[in-house]
């Protein structure tokens, strides 16, 4: 049975003709007869009596009008959706909590004014549980700092560079050099992003590379609470710079150079390579490679 068969019977039902339902579909008369006919043996009903050159439809045939009507408004309703997808369709983004915070509300608002209509649901977490998203494809793609773990699914394409930068409170003590060697941090205390977010995995790859073991007097999820007790002068960490860069040029927190190290790192989209990227992905990303 097919679509053809309901679109056939409901236009004969609404018309009470063979004759004009033929009309209106551009079919000979046989050709709908036939139809109506073959649904009748495949369900094993009678749809329609035939009285006095009229068609008086049967409750059977009253049952299959209900279902098929129903049934070809869902399928159109299917059809006109999936026509204007990228114009009335969902995105499902993921970002790391940098991002999330300071650069995806721009692009957002960059997408909506040319595409009002479609719907963006966001997911902040840490860069290792947005990958992991991705893999499970809970996510249609996201916005990440760093590299992903699993580059064999992941498609990975660089939209803009950053770097970390270690920073403290005016009063530290690693505020008093212009320049520190990194063997000087041994002793310090650190308030750090938590295991498995993108900056805490470069901090800790550049200290294991030095012989240098960290373990943070502070660590948070919230980036906000990190700056906080920066400020307060209860230790030093290490943050995007797009983070602290106000409160850098305003004074608030001094940066800390250390000798021979700098932490240069890019901002990537990510997606399973399994992924069809729609028209309306697509131009989001597109967006973020864009100067905001």
């Amino acid at each position: 049975m097919t679509m053809r068969h309901l679109k056939i019977f409901v236009t004969v039902c609404n018309h009470r003709s063979i004759t004009k339902a033929g009309e209106i579909l551009y079919l000979a008369q046989p050709s709908v007869s036939l139809a109506v006919k073959e649904l009748e043996q495949y369900y094993g009903v009678k749809l329609f009596d035939r009285m006095s050159r009229k068609l008086i439809i049967t409750e059977a045939g009253k049952k299959v009008f209900e279902y098929s009507s129903h049934i070809l408004s869902l399928f159109d309703e299917m059809e006109n959706t999936l026509a204007d997808w990228n114009a009335v369709g969902r995105l499902q983004i993921g970002t790391s909590i940098t991002i999330g915070n300071y650069l995806l509300p721009l692009y957002i608002r960059r997408f909506k004014q040319d595409n009002p209509q479609i719907k963006i649901n966001v997911t902040i977490d840490n860069s290792q549980k947005i990958e992991s998203m991705i893999i499970k494809n809970d996510i249609d793609f996201a916005l990440i700092e760093g590299i992903v773990h699993d580059n064999s699914i992941i498609i990975q394409e660089k939209f803009m560079s950053d770097e970390l930068v270690f920073v403290c409170a005016n009063n530290h003590v690693c505020s008093n050099a212009d320049e520190i060697d990194i063997e000087t941090l041994k002793n310090q205390d650190f308030i750090l992003r938590e295991k498995g977010s993108a900056s805490r995995d470069m901090l800790d790859s550049i200290m294991n590379i030095n012989g240098i073991e960290i373990t943070p007097a502070w660590q948070s999820i919230c980036t906000q609470a990190i700056i906080g007790a920066v400020k307060n002068g209860f230790g030093i960490s290490v943050l995007p710079y797009l983070l602290v860069k106000k409160d850098l040029e305003d004074g608030v927190l001094h940066r800390i150079k250390i000798k021979n190290i700098m932490l240069k790192r890019e901002y990537s989209v990510i997606y399973h390579k399994n992924k069809v990227l729609t028209n309306s992905m697509r131009k989001f990303i597109d967006i973020c490679g864009e100067d905001i």
